[in-house]
């Protein structure tokens, strides 16, 4: 069993997780700004976005760039200052510390070393959606972003297939046509779904409908700022047991039925039950018979 992790009696620095606005300033909490100005340094994903938001709130602390692509250097660096008694802010660029942003290798490190990590509740895009998105809010699942290879994403969204929880994903305007129409392709036309757009923002919108609609509209129209798209759960999952009770040719009529196109079905119902996907692809087309 695992010992229950406690701080040491040994005097260091703090980690504090900060969250930061996802667009509106006045999100920022008044812990977060108090928390900001006290700290003796705050270790920032981008030095020049987050100073801005430190300008606008008066705040003066030093900054420290803290971001995926210098985490190797950066963690020893960081942990060495919190065993100093040196208290450090971690925040990224929006919403919250780790959630899709950098931060969890520093946690890690921290949590590891036995130094005090203290998180802020704040903002987060995620549930910011979830709640208006007129989906069921509970139970859900949060992915965040997808593999941007289209099989990757394939692979990925086969696993969430049958899930009944809301899903959550996060991703990026110039994407977001092709991870709608592979999301169709894997889960079917049909199933709802939900597109937030610049949340907290001036032009917040919510489009409403199912995978295909969502993906016509955006065929002919341009897709602005950051995206959380919400995708309904499954709510007649296949399980194993009744999987099994049909042949895998059956199996693929029945995701044909769901909205599945035929590819993906066989992709689907091949992996499920651990088939060779082009001799499935064969015998459900009659090919060489």
């Amino acid at each position: 069993m695992q010992q229950i992790s406690s701080f040491k009696p040994v005097e260091t620095g703090r980690l504090y997780l900060v969250p930061t606005p996802i667009g509106n300033l006045d999100d920022m909490t008044m812990r977060a700004i108090k928390t900001l100005k006290e700290v003796d340094l705050i270790a920032a994903e981008d030095t020049r976005h987050t100073q801005q938001l430190l300008n606008h709130f008066g705040i003066t602390t030093r900054q420290i760039s803290f971001h995926e692509h210098n985490t190797e250097q950066r963690i020893p660096e960081l942990i060495a200052k919190l065993k100093a008694n040196v208290s450090i802010a971690q925040c990224s660029d929006a919403g919250m510390p780790s959630i899709s942003d950098p931060g969890k290798e520093l946690v890690a490190a921290a949590v590891k070393e036995g130094i005090p990590v203290v998180p802020l509740p704040g903002a987060n895009a995620g549930l910011t959606a979830l709640i208006a998105s007129g989906l069921v809010p509970q139970p859900f699942y949060f992915y965040g972003f997808l593999e941007r290879k289209h099989q990757q994403q394939v692979t990925a969204l086969q696993e969430l297939v049958n899930r009944p929880e809301t899903l959550i994903f996060y991703e990026a305007p110039h994407r977001l046509k092709k991870t709608l129409t592979t999301m169709a392709e894997v889960f079917g036309q049909d199933r709802p779904a939900v597109l937030a757009r610049e949340l907290t923002k001036r032009y917040e919108e919510f489009s409403r409908g199912t995978l295909q609609e969502l993906r016509d509209y955006f065929n002919d129209h341009q897709a602005r700022g950051e995206f959380v798209v919400l995708v309904a759960g499954n709510d007649h999952p296949v399980t194993e047991q009744a999987a099994s009770e049909q042949t895998p040719l059956e199996q693929v009529d029945a995701e044909i039925v769901k909205g599945l196109s035929t590819n993906a079905a066989i992709k689907l119902v091949a992996k499920r039950n651990q088939l060779n996907r082009q001799e499935l692809y064969r015998q459900y087309h009659h090919i060489g018979e």
